[in-house]
């Protein structure tokens, strides 16, 4: 007669596999809440769109590109999360995107408000500093094979 051992009755389970398995669950969550959010923003932008009937031109215009500036940040976040749910790992590239979407909407937004012109100038630096640094995530990719 022969006794299970411990390690028969509980098959070791890795805790990567567990841990993988944690961050696909937490990401399709994620994933979820992005498109949710993604569907509230064009709601919100389609109701914006009455301005143009309400109000003065420039400033419905103006309240639809910084909605759909926004939007465009959201979508840029998708593409992140989409990218570490399919490869495993998040690319500088995608996050230097959508810092760059956002601070652009942020500029566009000081620029519509008429702010001061030190906090635009701060917001243009950030944007060609975060411009040079896309090139050079692009040039040193790791995943750019450097031809002998």
């Amino acid at each position: 007669m022969k006794f299970l051992s411990t390690t028969d009755w509980h098959p070791e389970v890795e805790i990567s596999t567990i841990f993988v398995k944690g961050i696909k669950i937490v990401l399709s969550l994620l994933i979820a809440a992005i498109l949710l959010a993604l569907f509230g923003g064009l709601v919100k932008t389609v109701i914006d769109l009455s301005l143009l009937f309400s109000s003065a031109i420039d400033v419905a215009l103006r309240k639809i590109i910084l909605d759909v500036l926004i939007l465009l940040a959201v979508v840029e976040i998708f593409r992140t999360t989409l990218a570490y749910f399919t490869e495993g790992r998040i690319k500088v590239t995608f996050i230097i995107d959508t810092i760059l979407v956002v601070m652009l909407t942020e500029a566009m937004t000081l620029w519509f408000n008429e702010m001061e012109y030190g906090k635009l100038w701060a917001v243009l630096i950030l944007i060609g500093t975060l411009g040079i640094m896309r090139i050079l995530t692009i040039k040193y990719s790791p995943s750019c094979k450097e031809q002998a």
